[in-house]
């Protein structure tokens, strides 16, 4: 019998990732410590805050992430405010930047217990954003829970000119990285063995 896969997530986005691939899964957000520790790089901050989520929640299989937006070296993470989400989209305004999405596998159960991670990044080219696009956007709310205050999948995508890279990683969860760890793990894929 197959592992029960249990997502370490209270993210919709990352639910709705892994429901397109037609992986059946119990939800059980993880709470971490996602604040950055003095000089910690974005690729190492991303891995330990995966790591910490899929260790804190119980179950044979767990399966967390975490994403960062990264400009020049500075972690966006969610904005604490309104006045924050504005500095993050005028920062982003006409650059290139780096999302980075680390996914954590952990398996209990078996004759050995796994953990296997992977850190995927995708660069995003940011169209220039007038101080009206700004003022709109987050007159939307939807900046207010999302690393570098803004949502490709939702009205955010309109700020988004190209994307070079995994885009699922941009949302949240790299399916093809993340299907590739399930595999390894002795997750069964809806698509294996047919």
């Amino acid at each position: 019998m197959s592992p029960r896969l249990v997502l370490a997530s209270q993210s919709p986005r990352r639910r709705e990732l892994l429901a397109q691939l037609g992986v059946a899964l119990e939800v059980r957000p993880a709470h971490a410590d996602e604040s950055v520790r003095p000089g910690e790089p974005a690729r190492a901050y991303v891995l330990r805050v995966a790591r910490e989520k899929a260790r804190a929640v119980a179950g044979d299989l767990v399966l967390a992430a975490d994403t960062a937006v990264v400009l020049g070296g500075e972690i966006l993470g969610k904005p604490a405010d309104a006045a924050d989400a504005a500095r993050m989209l005028r920062a982003l305004s006409g650059t290139r930047h780096e999302v980075l999405t680390a996914v954590c596998v952990r398996r209990t159960s078996g004759p050995l217990g796994v953990d296997l991670d992977a850190v995927v990044a995708s660069e995003v080219r940011f169209a220039r954003l007038t101080p009206g696009q700004i003022a709109w956007y987050v007159g939307t709310r939807e900046p207010f829970d999302k690393a570098g205050a803004y949502a490709i999948q939702g009205a955010g995508g309109a700020f988004v000119e190209a994307i070079t890279g995994s885009v699922s990683n941009v949302v949240g969860l790299p399916l093809a990285e993340t299907a590739e760890l399930l595999h390894r793990a002795g997750f069964p894929l809806p698509w294996e063995d047919r």
